[in-house]
């Protein structure tokens, strides 16, 4: 019997980007050159900053940390006081699929009003 492992695939731009859209309510606008992910106007994630290959996602600080915990090739807190706040930044080329969705949802969740944030599960 032959066993075949899959390696879990890396996130990428436009991944990252069709799962931010996916969620209720969601627009992409552009901020400081860049595009950013919005949920009834406030941002909860960001794409190629500080430069191309990156993202960002606005988590909640003991969230953040759990993240960067388990995903410390990936994740890290952005520098000084956004990072202090949860602003999370991502290695695209470093993060899982399954980890960039999942704190994704987080960030979204995290920025949605109660009500909205309702309607999307955490995985």
């Amino acid at each position: 019997m032959t066993i075949i492992l899959r390696r879990k695939k890396n996130m990428t731009p436009s991944s990252f980007r069709k799962i931010a859209l996916s969620f209720p309510e969601v627009e992409e606008r552009s901020h400081q050159a860049h595009p950013d992910f919005r949920v009834r106007g406030k941002i909860f994630a960001t794409l190629d900053f500080p430069k191309p290959g990156w993202g960002m996602a606005f988590l909640a600080p003991s969230v953040q940390k759990q993240f960067i915990d388990k995903y410390s090739n990936a994740f890290s807190p952005a520098n000084g006081y956004w990072g202090r706040r949860g602003c999370t930044m991502i290695k695209l080329s470093k993060a899982t699929t399954d980890a960039v969705r999942k704190a994704l949802i987080a960030a979204w969740r995290n920025k949605a009003p109660k009500k909205l944030a309702a309607l999307v599960d955490v995985q």
